[in-house]
């Protein structure tokens, strides 16, 4: 059985956000959108996105480290969403394993965000119906587009390659591979609901320094009146703008 799925290093995120600018575009004009965004400047925003980026500092200053986490949708092989929508709205394709969501079915009632563990879902305030990731299944299926191109609208757009998409189920694919080459872990595994994305852990790069790379040349900029100085004649920024 296929089960497509995500595979995010830590490594290499640096946190820019175009795949969460990418996914917004790309499912706001596509199958998914319209992704609503009300008041994005006010005291209390409203909007829908299917990817996000969080921000931690770990460690102790002063040896802090930044580390960016994407997280969206995890397409768990048992998703807990799916037993307890009261509609059937949320549902798992057994043809690629992606979780999904059918708007005509959907209530609203929140049920599903309420057993997701990872806080996946959103609530659309103006469609009134729950939203998750679609691992853009509009795209990645679409004949019109370039082979190389039916991707995850996040992972064409990461310019880190810290995205990688595939069939975990195939042990010969680039995300099984990665897993398994670089011990690639699931979030949360204690809850059972074996999620089909995984990360590739953080791991520290060491960088042997010789001693006399430790050695630093002065530049002559730094030395005292070889620093470049505008002519005292030449007007002064002050004397020609006016500000």
């Amino acid at each position: 059985m296929t089960q497509l799925a995500l595979v995010i290093d830590l490594n290499v995120c640096v946190g820019c956000h175009a795949c969460v600018t990418n996914c917004k575009e790309w499912n706001t004009s596509g199958a998914a959108g319209p992704l609503y965004d009300a008041r994005p400047y006010g005291a209390d925003p409203t909007g829908t996105f299917f990817n996000r980026v969080q921000t931690f500092e770990v460690g102790s200053f002063p040896t802090t480290e930044t580390v960016h986490f994407p997280k969206s949708c995890l397409h768990c092989e048992d998703p807990p969403c799916v037993p307890v929508c009261p509609t059937g709205a949320s549902y798992k394709r057994a043809e690629d394993g992606i979780v999904l969501v059918d708007y005509d079915k959907c209530i609203g009632c929140k049920y599903c965000a309420w057993a997701c563990p990872y806080g996946a879902r959103e609530f659309d305030e103006h469609q009134k119906v729950m939203k998750k990731c679609t691992l853009c299944v509009d795209r990645i299926y679409d004949t019109h587009l370039p082979e190389a191109e039916r991707k995850p609208a996040c992972v064409r757009a990461c310019p880190s390659n810290a995205r990688l998409f595939g069939d975990i189920h195939d042990p010969a694919s680039a995300v099984s591979v990665a897993i398994r080459e670089r011990g690639g872990y699931t979030l949360m595994p204690e809850w059972g609901t074996q999620p089909s994305n995984h990360y590739l852990p953080r791991r520290k790069t060491t960088h042997p320094i010789a001693a006399d790379q430790l050695q630093r040349a002065a530049s002559p900029l730094s030395i005292d009146r070889e620093l470049p100085a505008p002519a005292m004649a030449e007007p002064a920024l002050d004397d020609v703008t006016s500000w």
